[in-house]
């Protein structure tokens, strides 16, 4: 297969300019919100010196899309989704605005920072739902895993840049800068989708409240290959994520060399963009449940390797590997969703999506914590990457229309 095959697909770049306005608001974005990530955790850091104020932070970003996702997905599903999503960008906007003011006056103690904090992931449990449905409605079914792939590969870059553009800043120019910087990207975001045409539900508007929320709940047990897709999801980010483990295995195997530390995650990002990259053979393949199935089991041995791994080299190169089979899974699990669903259950199916790939990884932080606390970082990270394989297996094994490759757009269990 020639290298151009290999490389990620560009045709929605070139057909379609309202997608290409998305990406490039969406890319900005993404790169304000890493920005902010580590300017909160330094803020919070420097103002309270406490580790739990600084884990209070993800639990600040994780519980409103927990609480809210859901219902949100539902609203998505009953109105105008562009509508939804630009109301919400707003109000992430409006969100930094108050963190670049506290952030010049310094006169908001940490449970206010976290508040904001707060609030904005619930403007982004609303908004989320809302863009999921933009790539299935705006490209051809047969570009929806090439835009997604986009998408990936532009998220990833900005995981390199943004961390280490914030450390720069910082220093340069103090939070309030940062928070503002943030501001301002959501106004692309908002200038990539304010263009698109109107996109309410097609079929029939999901019920209002509690009902409709069952109603995607239904339609997630019944549909084999999305549940199995999100089950996947779950189970490796919350058996096996490894984020919170990095220091300790950096200390217990590395001689904790802040110097390696600091790779650990560039390292998971660099295989993303690289796997992303050359995501074209993969996606030419149809097959995105099967490649998603090989690219979970592919990221727990990988870390089960790390955990053995002796050399700081070595556990290098398998995060590169482990961040790539993650990047895999990802746009392989998200095509599986946009293109089996139904557009008026889409919201609130990615609203599910959206609490799995952001909830999960917090869970599964706070279970290898735990973990490694009893027994030691290595432990937790090798058992971690085992179970990780052994749900992998289970899920393929009782899911044989996900190791097909997929399944019809609609099953039984639909409202």
């Amino acid at each position: 297969m020639s290298l151009t095959r290999s490389l990620v697909d560009v045709r929605p770049l070139r057909t379609s300019p309202l997608f290409r306005r998305l990406l490039i608001g969406r890319t900005v974005s993404v790169l304000g919100g890493f920005m902010t990530m580590v300017t909160v955790m330094y803020q919070v850091w420097d103002m309270t010196h406490s580790t739990a104020w600084t884990g209070a932070v993800g639990l600040a970003q994780a519980l409103p899309l927990v609480v809210f996702g859901l219902f949100a997905g539902a609203w998505a599903d009953r109105a105008d989704r562009r509508r939804v999503f630009l109301a919400a960008t707003v109000g992430q906007a409006a969100c930094s605005l108050l963190l670049a003011v506290q952030g010049f006056t310094g006169h908001v103690p940490a449970a206010g920072i976290l508040l904001l904090v707060a609030v904005q992931s619930a403007f982004g449990a609303l908004g989320g739902p809302a863009a999921g449905v933009f790539l299935p409605r705006l490209l051809p079914k047969e570009q929806v895993a090439a835009g997604l792939a986009l998408q990936q590969v532009a998220g990833q870059s900005m995981m390199l840049l943004g961390p280490a553009l914030a450390g720069v800043l910082l220093g340069w120019f103090g939070i309030g800068v940062c928070y503002l910087l943030d501001a301002l990207s959501f106004g692309l975001a908002f200038y990539g989708a304010f263009g698109l045409p109107a996109l309410p539900p097609e079929g029939e508007p999901s019920r209002a409240g509690l009902h409709g929320v069952l109603d995607g709940l239904r339609f997630l047990a019944g549909h084999r290959v999305v549940r199995g897709a999100l089950i996947t999801d779950l189970a490796v980010t919350v058996l096996s994520f490894p984020v919170s483990l990095f220091p300790l295995v950096n200390a217990e195997r590395f001689g904790g060399d802040p110097r390696t530390l600091g790779l650990f995650l560039s390292a998971l990002a660099v295989g993303g963009v690289v796997a992303t990259g050359l995501s074209g053979a993969l996606i030419r393949l149809g097959r995105p449940g099967r490649v998603m199935l090989c690219a979970s089991a592919t990221w727990g041995t990988a870390l089960v390797l790390l955990g053995l791994s002796a050399g700081p080299w070595t556990g290098l190169a398998l995060l590169v590997v482990a961040g790539a089979a993650d990047a895999t899974a990802v746009v392989s699990r998200s095509t599986l969703v946009q293109t089996r669903t139904p557009d008026a259950l889409l919201g609130r199916v990615s609203a599910a999506e959206q609490i799995v790939g952001q909830a999960g990884p917090s869970l599964g932080n706070a279970r290898g914590g735990l973990l490694a606390g009893w027994t030691s970082g290595v432990t937790a990270l090798v058992t971690g990457g085992v179970l990780c394989v052994l749900a992998v297996a289970g899920v393929a094994a009782t899911t044989p229309e996900l190791r097909a490759g997929g399944g019809p757009a609609t099953e039984p269990g639909g409202p």
